[in-house]
């Protein structure tokens, strides 16, 4: 379907508004926003290509170097033969966190792609560690943790940076994180622990935790947190203190403090069909395939990172507003189509 002759001012201003957002860089609940904004209304998608395409026209004029000749690059006013649409998304409902990602469509007939050779990669921003008792550490990039499992506890002190705690259930031997002076006690849970120079960040993603603040006597003591609660300590000495307040944390929220987890797949202008290849490859989710006769959408290329976990997610992003159907069988495989 061809964009429409006129677009409103407002949509069109709008549209200039998420290109300035995008280009700085959006947060999940900003992606999240655009995401629902470009389903709101065909136009608006419209807007956001008519803009791109201006763009991408201005950036083809780097080509133009009149000092180096009389005449400008005959290649210069050439119809573009490509439109790049971009989508974004943070977290839709149970979604894990995707960042800005984009697609390249081609104009009219297809044009078979050479072979090329593999354009995704791996990358994993933390390291996984298995403790003796079961439990599994996720550290985030230069953080490092001490373990001391000796006697009828297990302590683990986190020297630095932020921390995902998976713990091993065990009633006779409590499970003690000890960040700056601020002991996190696990019932049988899940958790986030983050230690920044004057305060500890606490987030539950599973199950309940209890933390103590520093041994000061005066210091009240903090309510016991759930899923899906978080709270801050400081560990700044304070004349009068308070007990730390608890935070509900939706999904969005949770997403964006969590998304440094994860192996993610980096695509750069990877065909569809590669992108598939790759999430079936790492997942361990369902497992995605081209329905017959799509070899249109299969040249479909996909830049951006993606975590390799989120088949979901990704699957829910191409069927939001970019003409890609998808049938979910009764064997659990994802069959991906071209709309009608």
């Amino acid at each position: 379907m061809n964009p429409p002759q006129e677009i409103p001012d407002t949509i069109a201003e709008a549209a200039a508004g998420w290109q300035a957002r995008r280009d700085r860089g959006l947060t999940p609940a900003e992606q999240d926003a655009y995401l629902q904004w470009l389903g709101e209304n065909p136009a608006h998608g419209h807007a956001v290509a008519r803009l791109q395409r201006a763009w991408d026209f201005m950036d083809r004029l780097e080509q133009w170097r009149p000092a180096h000749s009389a005449q400008p690059n005959p290649d210069l006013l050439a119809k573009p033969h490509l439109r790049r649409l971009w989508f974004l998304s943070g977290a839709l409902a149970a979604a894990a966190a995707i960042t800005v990602a984009w697609i390249w469509q081609p104009f009219g007939q297809a044009v078979p792609l050479a072979p090329a050779a593999p354009t995704a990669k791996l990358v994993r921003n933390s390291e996984v560690r298995k403790l003796a008792d079961g439990s599994t550490v996720e550290l985030h990039r230069g953080s490092d943790i001490a373990v001391d499992f000796a006697g009828t506890e297990r302590r683990v002190r986190l020297l630095g940076g932020e921390a995902h705690f998976t713990v091993a259930k065990n009633k006779e031997r409590p499970f003690i994180v000890d960040a700056g002076g601020v002991a996190v006690r696990a019932l049988g849970t899940s958790f986030n622990v983050k230690l920044q120079p004057e305060s500890v960040e606490v987030l539950v993603t599973e199950g309940t935790v209890r933390v103590d603040q520093p041994a000061v006597s005066a210091d009240p003591v903090v309510p016991a947190l759930t899923v899906g609660e978080r709270t801050s300590v400081s560990l700044v000495p304070v004349a009068a203190p308070v007990v730390p307040e608890v935070i509900r944390v939706d999904e969005v929220e949770m997403e964006r403090r969590l998304a440094w987890q994860g192996l993610r797949i980096e695509f750069n202008d990877s065909p569809l069909a590669e992108a598939v290849a790759e999430f079936n490859r790492h997942s361990g989710g369902p497992r995605i395939d081209l329905a017959p006769g799509a070899a249109e959408l299969a040249q479909m290329k996909i830049g951006g990172s993606f975590r390799a976990d989120n088949v979901e997610a990704f699957v829910r992003l191409l069927e939001t507003g970019f003409g890609v159907g998808a049938e979910r069988t009764a064997t659990g495989r994802i069959l991906l189509r071209t709309q009608p």
